[in-house]
């Protein structure tokens, strides 16, 4: 089932250089942390950088959120 916001993001993704340019870094942590967890066994480095990258990754979503909220709530006053 496809998500209220799709439509919205997709949108921001065509329009927003700052929207397009989180996206793009959260889906290249998403790549990352898919490749470390590929690894029969984590290092202790390996771990810290799979909890960074975690910490990384939920910033940018929280970010795109908010201008999610933002552009909606500008539409909504309009």
């Amino acid at each position: 089932m496809p998500n209220i916001n799709d439509g919205l993001r997709e949108e921001l993704l065509e329009t927003d250089d700052e929207f397009r340019r989180l996206h793009e870094e959260h889906q290249d942590y998403k790549r990352r942390l898919s490749e470390l967890k590929q690894k029969s066994f984590l290092s202790p480095a390996d771990e810290f950088d799979a909890k960074k990258i975690k910490l990384h990754k939920l910033k940018l979503k929280d970010r795109m959120e908010e201008i999610i909220r933002s552009h909606r709530q500008t539409r909504v006053s309009a």
